[in-house]
Formats: structure tokens, sequence, C-alpha cells
């Protein structure tokens, strides 16, 4: 092993740009998250319409990722990695800039969704790009740098979001993905894609996931180990305010802070799971250890909670690392298809359990009424890491495998 040539691969334009992106791309998805109520507030939103307009904004943000996760990944496939990588940042940092001129929720309504379709291309090209350029002993560390640089954009957001006002916040984030643009000269295709584009083989056919049990139910598991995530982030760290509420605490929990102490933690999560997983030469073996530490966190978020804000903060922060498997999930999916389909695979993946949200939110709702926010939560919660163990239950392990194949 060449340590030089390792560590110059791992600091490759490709992998820098995938991991800047990232970066910007949590940024923007995370804002909203950050500056809900006070963006709603100025809009004349009346306090009582706060969590639903809020939950459906959050949604028809998610409902632009599924459908843009779709697109980019056949177009991923079809064009390239890069149309991808630079067509989502384009696109998501132009929403951006638009947000920050809004007069009325309607115009935020649109702007999400837009933003929505392009966030959801970057992350799944980035990861596709890296694992392809990279060899298979340096392919943990790669994609999870891309993970742990680009989560800390959620950070920036926060401090951000509380140095100027929220319309500010949103075109600074759609200004620095505008010079990211910028580097896009200096960054190189996958040579797999190259090769794979010069074969007579039928690419980003999104279909053909399901033409065969085998192949549905390959796609299927890699949704589901994301499931926790997702549960943590859309429902446990977004309406953190409202959790705060229901423990007591006594003093209000500001949702922006909760986000970023989370997104410390998966930063730092990701980085670990991913060097963890490239020490043990297993994927699985970490995915599981990750989501047995989320639901032991979970459980103390909503049933052990002391009556203190920094202990709250605390637990958030420690749920992001343990959530901090998001770049390893993402990198089973790519490993787990050939590389006409890894792109659609890689870049669906992600948005599908982002997703779920808007199926997780509406139970959660629903069961509020009869069973209060904690017991609601815990229901959900249950559900999806029950999913995610089925669905790692019969999964191929992928460290030792060769990407070069077609489907």
């Amino acid at each position: 092993m060449n340590k030089d040539s390792d560590l110059r691969q791992l600091m490759s334009m490709p992998l820098i740009v995938a991991a800047l992106g990232y970066f910007v791309d949590i940024y923007d998805l995370l804002l909203f998250s950050i500056v809900r109520i006070p963006s709603l507030k100025a809009l004349h939103v009346p306090d009582d319409r706060l969590l639903p307009d809020g939950i459906y904004l959050i949604n028809v943000q998610m409902v632009g990722l599924l459908i843009g996760g779709i697109l980019w990944g056949i177009i991923g496939d079809k064009k390239g990695r890069l149309s991808v990588l630079f067509g989502s940042i384009l696109l998501y940092s132009l929403s951006n800039i638009a947000n920050g001129f809004i007069t009325n929720l309607s115009q935020y309504v649109v702007l999400r969704f837009v933003a929505g379709i392009g966030l959801a291309g970057e992350l799944g090209a980035g990861i596709t790009l890296v694992a392809e350029i990279l060899p298979k002993h340096l392919r943990g560390y790669g994609t999870s740098i891309v993970a742990s640089i680009g989560l800390m954009g959620a950070v920036l957001a926060y401090l951000v979001a509380n140095l100027f006002d929220w319309k500010i916040a949103y075109i600074i984030g759609g200004g620095l993905g505008i010079l990211l643009l910028l580097l896009r000269f200096n960054v190189f295709e996958s040579v797999m894609f190259k090769n794979a584009k010069e074969q007579s083989v039928s690419r980003g056919n999104f279909l053909s996931l399901f033409s065969s049990r085998y192949k549905c139910l390959k796609y299927v598991r890699c949704i589901l180990i994301g499931l926790p995530i997702w549960f943590v982030i859309g429902i446990l760290i977004t309406f953190s305010p409202e959790f705060g509420k229901s423990l007591g605490l006594s003093v209000p929990i500001e949702a922006g802070k909760a986000v970023m102490f989370n997104y410390i933690g998966l930063s730092l999560g990701d980085l670990s799971s991913g060097i963890l997983s490239q020490r043990l030469q297993s994927r699985k073996s970490v995915v599981l250890v990750f989501i047995a530490l989320t639901t032991v966190l979970g459980i103390v978020y909503l049933y052990f909670m002391p009556n203190s804000v920094w202990f709250f903060y605390t637990v958030c922060l420690l749920l992001g690392f343990a959530i901090g498997y998001w770049a390893l999930f993402v990198t089973i999916a790519a490993e787990q298809f050939g590389t006409n389909l890894r792109a659609t695979v890689a870049t669906t993946v992600p948005n599908f359990v982002r997703g779920s949200i808007n199926i997780m939110t509406p139970i959660f709702l629903l069961f509020k009424t009869d069973f209060g926010t904690m017991g609601s939560a815990a229901m959900v919660g249950f559900v999806a890491v029950l999913l995610s163990l089925l669905g790692l239950w019969r999964m191929e392990e992928t460290y030792h495998k060769d990407l070069n194949y077609n489907e």
C-alpha cells in the first residue's frame, strides 16, 4: 500500500468537489428546518399553523426530492456522473437565491419543491463518482470524507441563520453553490462510466430495478436500512421544539441549535463508520452497530430525558453520531448494482429514504392525539428500526466487491 498515492487519491478534485457540493446541499436542505418558524412568521402565518404548514413545506420539498432522485439518477447513468453533480448544484443554488425574494407562502411552496428536485442529485452522483474512481481499499474512506465534510454544512446554516435574516441566509447558500461551479473544469468523469457508455448495454433504466424479484428485493433492502436515519432527522430533530415542550423543559429548544448539534454528531459518525467499515472489512456489521446505538439513544430521547436543555442538546449530538452511517448506507447502495444502474440506485435510494418522511409525519400526527407526542414518535421509530433490521438481514456484503461490471 503506497500511502502517498492513497493520500493523493483521497485529495483528488472529484472528491473535493463532491464533498463541497454536499456541504452546500446540506446547508440548503437543513436551512428550512432552522428558519422554519421565523420565515413562516415573516410571511404572516398564524401561530396555530406553524407546525402544519411547516410539515406541508417539508413534505413538498421531499416530493421534489423523490421526483428529482429518479430524474437525476437516470441522467447520471445515461449522460454521466458530472452532468448530475453540477446540474443539481446549479438548480438548488438558483432556487436558494430565489427563496431570498419570496413574499408569500405559495411562492415558498413552489421554490421548496424546485429546490427539492435540485437537492436530489448531488449526493448520489458524488458518492457514485468517488466509489468508481477509488480502489476498494479506499472507497469507504473516500465516501466518508465526502459525507463528513458535507454534513458540516448544517453548522454553517445555523451560524448564518443566527447572523443574518432568513432571506439573506438563503441567498448566501445559493451564492456558495454558484461559486462551487467554477471548479467544474477540473473534475474528470469516471472511467467505469466511460467504458459502460461504449458498450451496448441499457443504462439508467429505473424500471429494470423491478424486472426481477432479486433486483427488487436488493433495491428495497438498500432503502430500508436508511429509515432510522431520517426518522431521527425528520421527526426527533426537526420538531425538537415541540418535543422539548412535551418534556416540560424550562427553556424552549431552538430547532436550529438541535440541528447543528445533530449534524456535528452525524459528521463525526459518518467519518467513524467509514473508517470502521474499512478496518473490519465489513459494511453490514458496522450498520448493525449504528442502528443498535440509534435505538438506545432514541429511547433515552423519548423516555429518559432529565429537565436539562444542555442534556437535550447532548443527546441530539449523540443521536447524530448514531445515525452517522448515512454515507455508508449510500455507499452500500452504490456497491450493490452494476455501473449501468449505479447512479440511478445511489441517487434514488437516499431520496426515497428522505421521502419516507411523507409517510412518517402523517402517521406521527395521526397517533399523536391518542398516544401523545412521545408515544406516537416511539411507535414510528420502532417500525423504522424493525424495517431497517429486516433490510440488513439478507443484504449482500459488498466491501470486497469489484464495481467494474454491468447488470
